[in-house]
């Protein structure tokens, strides 16, 4: 908590709580900037940067590493001083708030630590090397939202050929969308010829291949629905 908080305040972030051992931080409140959504991104990336080290001295001690998964929104909430006339704390509350929490939670699904949404992706001024993952349906939520992850925590020692995965991966995110299985199948069985560590393919190459198996419904919109929060 203590690195992570540090790398929060460096980038103009305001810590709003910890939520067990969750830290939930805002950018923009009370005075928003244009650059809120890229300190935001800067913090995400930053700490995974540091998790790498505090795991290398985690293993030099014989523990186990530690895990963590990041998600990030951007829009417009309610801040202030929210609670009882017993218990007030300035917090932020919105769907925005609710969906960065969803994020964080699909960090696990995606196998990726960083997933950010649409609304964020549109915000960011600094060029990143994002990719689009997915269109997704959020419990509660009608209207699908596109979310990216990035891999600007990244160098070439971690993953080699990023530019080529990610080029290859949204080759095989269209034809999955436009219904090309065997198209889809193919680049993504390339990307994780690449890229071995890719998670978001493999869970693409179990998508194309039910779909082949079982086609969906003419209505199919290629949104994948989050059933869990």
């Amino acid at each position: 908590f203590t690195e992570m908080v540090e790398i929060i305040f460096a980038h103009k972030g305001i810590l709003d709580k910890y939520i067990g051992d969750a830290i939930m931080a805002v950018f923009g409140a009370p005075l928003g900037g244009p650059e809120d959504a890229d300190h935001a991104m800067s913090v995400a990336c930053a700490m995974i940067g540091a998790l790498k080290r505090i795991n290398e001295t985690r293993l030099g001690r014989g523990q186990h590493g530690i895990e963590i998964g990041v998600g990030l929104s951007t829009g417009e909430v309610v801040a202030g001083n929210i609670g009882s006339p017993k218990r007030m704390d300035y917090t932020v509350i919105g769907d925005h708030v609710n969906l960065s929490s969803r994020l964080e939670g699909a960090t696990k699904y995606y196998g990726t630590p960083i997933v950010f949404s649409e609304f964020t992706f549109e915000k960011l001024i600094k060029p990143g090397r994002h990719r689009e993952l997915d269109l997704i349906r959020v419990k509660g939520k009608n209207r699908p939202v596109a979310i990216y992850d990035t891999f600007d925590y990244a160098d070439e020692d971690m993953f080699p050929q990023i530019a080529e995965v990610m080029g290859v991966f949204a080759e095989g995110l269209r034809a999955f969308r436009a219904r090309r299985w065997r198209q889809a199948i193919e680049a993504f069985e390339q990307v994780r010829a690449i890229a071995p560590w890719d998670e978001p393919s493999r869970l693409y190459l179990d998508r194309c291949t039910y779909y082949r198996q079982t086609p969906p419904d003419d209505d199919w919109d290629g949104v994948w629905t989050m059933e869990s929060k």
